[in-house]
């Protein structure tokens, strides 16, 4: 079992239902899922192959490629081009991707002073983005900056609101802004 797992069931659930004055523990918040997502763009093959490369390393399952939708004649962009992959993270894999991202790639941003606290929805998911993917210490730097691209991870939870959905990252370690 994941070590972030298992605190949850053991420690920060209890506390939430407790914190958060919830009798049933079943509607405790937690986490449903982790989307991970790299839009790239237009790009060489061999530089397309190890960026994905780079997505499966990073969560331990292999990327879904998303291809363009539209053909857009000023991007050079045609339909079934591959412009981007996601990975959605269940289970163990999920809980083991949230611990590496706190508690080891979120410390070693250069200049970070937490996560922005505007990327909630509305319906207890947090969405965050970052510049790189090289701040994980699973990518190896080869020096070649252009394969360095963003991405977006969407925190899924089963609360309700925002604020449930605050207390359980927060609780996980997860280190907002201005806290």
């Amino acid at each position: 079992m994941a070590r972030l797992k298992d605190k949850y069931v053991k420690e920060w659930a209890p506390a939430l239902q407790k914190k958060l004055e919830i009798s049933n523990k079943m509607v405790v918040p937690a986490l449903d899922k982790i989307v991970v997502n790299m839009g790239f763009g237009i790009v060489e093959k061999d530089v397309q192959k190890k960026i994905i490369e780079n997505l499966g390393a990073l969560t331990g399952q292999r990327p879904v490629l998303c291809k363009a939708r539209n053909s857009i004649s000023n991007f050079k962009l045609r339909d079934g081009m591959i412009i981007g992959a996601k990975v959605t993270l269940r289970g163990d894999r999920m809980y083991e991707f949230a611990d590496r991202l706190i508690n080891s790639a979120l410390p070693r941003i250069r200049d970070f002073r937490g996560v922005p606290t505007r990327g909630f929805d509305g319906r207890g998911n947090y969405t965050m983005g970052l510049k790189e993917h090289s701040i994980f210490p699973e990518i190896v730097d080869t020096g070649n900056h252009a394969v360095d691209v963003g991405m977006d991870i969407s925190f899924i939870t089963i609360a309700k609101n925002d604020a449930h959905a605050r207390e359980l990252l927060e609780i996980m370690g997860m280190p907002f802004a201005g806290r």
